[in-house]
């Protein structure tokens, strides 16, 4: 009888165990294995460089000096008023372009 009852407490306690391992989830099989192996010895993970990036410098920026337009040969006349401008300053109907005369 006394065996029994240690066997049933031995189980009890197998069982106890057991479940809580299960209850944290299990993590893998942990063992020690034996064996042969062939490959290489330890070594690190590979080094990976990064790529070297080369930037050239930027271009000298080029202003290009533009002529001023011409204004155009003509003088502005108003003929309500009966005068160029710049001697008149305003015209009520609106400026007439003129060609300027060699003789004035």
């Amino acid at each position: 009888m006394k065996a029994a009852r240690f066997l049933a407490t031995l189980l009890c306690l197998m069982l106890v165990a057991v479940s809580s391992v299960s209850a944290h989830g299990g993590r893998g099989r942990i063992g020690i294995h034996f064996g042969h192996y062939w490959g290489p010895g330890f070594y690190p993970s590979p080094w990976y460089y990064q790529p070297t990036i080369v930037v050239p410098p930027p271009q000298p920026t080029v202003y290009i000096e533009q002529s001023v337009a011409p204004g155009g040969n003509f003088w502005h006349y108003c003929r309500s008023v009966g005068g160029y401008y710049p001697y008149v300053q305003a015209c009520p109907e609106g400026w007439l372009k003129v060609l300027p005369d060699a003789e004035r």
